[in-house]
Formats: C-alpha cells, structure tokens, sequence
C-alpha cells in the first residue's frame, strides 16, 4: 500500500467542557469540519452546562507536559490552538514545550473569564501569560473585555481598540485579532492588527439574533489554526475563520439545547 497521504494536524491545548459547546470539544468539533486532523492536551476538567461554569479542576503540569512529550515527539503538529490554562505552572510547562519543539502558528486565545462569569485563569497567571507565552503566539485573540484585562484598562471606543492592539502586539504577537463582539457602542468588528507593516484591517459582520453563541471564541482561534495550517496567509485565516464561526452561530441559532446559552453548529455543511 502507497502511504503517501498527510493530514494537516492541529493541536488544541484546552480545558474540557463536557457540554461540548466550548472548550476541547468545539475546538474538535471545529478542525474536523474544517478538514484538518485534530490532536488534544487537556489542561483541565470543568463542570458546566449552558447556565454556566461551576468547577474547575486543573490537571496536573507533570501529566500535561507529558502528554505534549508525547504529541510532539512522535506526530508534531503544523498549527496550535491554545484557549484555557488556569495557573502559572500550566503557562510554563506549555511555554517550555512550544520552545522545545518550534511550534509554528501558534494561535493564542487568552481565556481568563468565562462568559458566565467564572475566572478560569489565576490572578497570578495573567503576568506568566503575557511575558512567557504572548511572545510565542503566531496570532492573539482577545476580547475586548481579555484585552482590557491584560492590559488593565477599558477599551470604550474605536480609537482605544487600535491602541489595545497595538500594545498588546508589543509583548511580541506578530498579529493581534481584537474581537469586537462585547463592545457597547454600534461598532462591533473585529480589529487585525499587523504589527510589522503597522497596519490594521477592520473586518465588519452583522449580529445574529441568538442566545446560543457559546464556545463562539474557541471556534473562531481554532478555525483560526486550521486555515494556518493549510498554509493560508493570517490575513486570508483569520477572514475565512470568521466566515465559518458566523455560519455556525447563524445554523445553531435553529436549535434549542439547554436552559442557557447554547452551543454553535459546527457541522451545517454535513447535517
């Protein structure tokens, strides 16, 4: 038999949400739709449904590095996707094994609250996060309520969110992806900022009337991911990113699952 074929292999390094709305599970659910094969590091075990977050246990470092050992070391992956780590040995153990072993395109959403509220990552954590692993991320995908976060300010206008992007470029992220969903005034785009030609590109969208958006930015950074291992520039990536995460809202606005907010459909164009 001619063994020639290659799968594009995305790692998503997340903690798990046995929901399946967000978490692991949509980044799954998002590189399988997408044509890609999806590797796993689960960072931590959750209990939650649609009405919101309830525990979070960590897994340890040891098991977490261990896994990646052995991920890396035998398969290798041609994109990263990296959403919830919770604690600073966390943040070290995945820094250390992305240098480790030159893992390239790199897409870093900084989960730190839940969308019900939930901190899922430590106080303690946000400076290991910016200093230790930002300056590895191909592309950065805050929100804007991370983004004030991380940069402990609010960002209530277009003109603050170009500044947000450009300082949160300046920890080393060659592209920033500041997403506009929260904002409270009628501009609510998304903002791409390239850092090394200074330039923004502003890409606009409609809100879609649903409740059911959750997991909606885990989906975009692993769709994210999948575009860049394809080989597609981040400019194109992040565009094409958008456009499927708006067709999952848009098909998983038919649903009802659950008494809160519910999940994407990620898989519209198969059922």
């Amino acid at each position: 038999m001619n063994m020639t074929k290659r799968y594009h292999k995305v790692l998503a390094i997340a903690g798990s949400d046995p929901g399946g709305g967000a978490g692991i599970q949509a980044d799954l659910k998002t590189i399988s739709s997408l044509g890609c094969y999806g590797l796993t590091v689960i960072t931590a075990i959750t209990a939650q449904s649609t009405l919101g977050v309830g525990t979070v246990t960590p897994v340890s470092a040891p098991l977490v590095e261990e896994q990646l050992e052995c991920l890396f070391g035998d398969m290798g992956a041609d994109a990263v996707k990296v959403g919830m780590l919770y604690s600073p040995a966390l943040i070290d153990v995945v820094t250390r094994q992305l240098r480790k072993y030159g893992a390239e395109n790199v897409v870093l959403d900084p989960v730190v609250i839940s969308q019900s509220g939930k901190r899922l990552l430590m106080k303690e954590a946000l400076g290991p996060l910016m200093e230790q692993l930002m300056p590895l991320a191909t592309v950065l995908t805050p929100n804007l309520p991370e983004a004030s976060l991380l940069l402990g300010r609010p960002i209530p206008n277009f003109e603050e969110k170009r500044r947000a992007a450009r300082d949160l470029a300046s920890f080393g992220s060659p592209y920033v992806l500041l997403k506009g969903g929260h904002s409270e005034d009628d501009d609510f785009s998304d903002l791409l900022y390239m850092a090394a030609e200074n330039r923004f590109v502003q890409f606009s969208g409609s809100r879609i009337a649903t409740r059911n958006d959750h997991g909606t930015g885990c989906t975009l950074s692993s769709a994210i991911a999948c575009y860049l291992a394809k080989g597609m520039s981040v400019e194109e990536a992040v565009k094409k990113a958008k456009d499927y995460t708006a067709r999952a809202i848009e098909a998983g606005s038919e649903y009802v699952l659950g008494k809160g907010r519910g999940p994407l459909q990620h898989f519209f164009d198969f059922w």
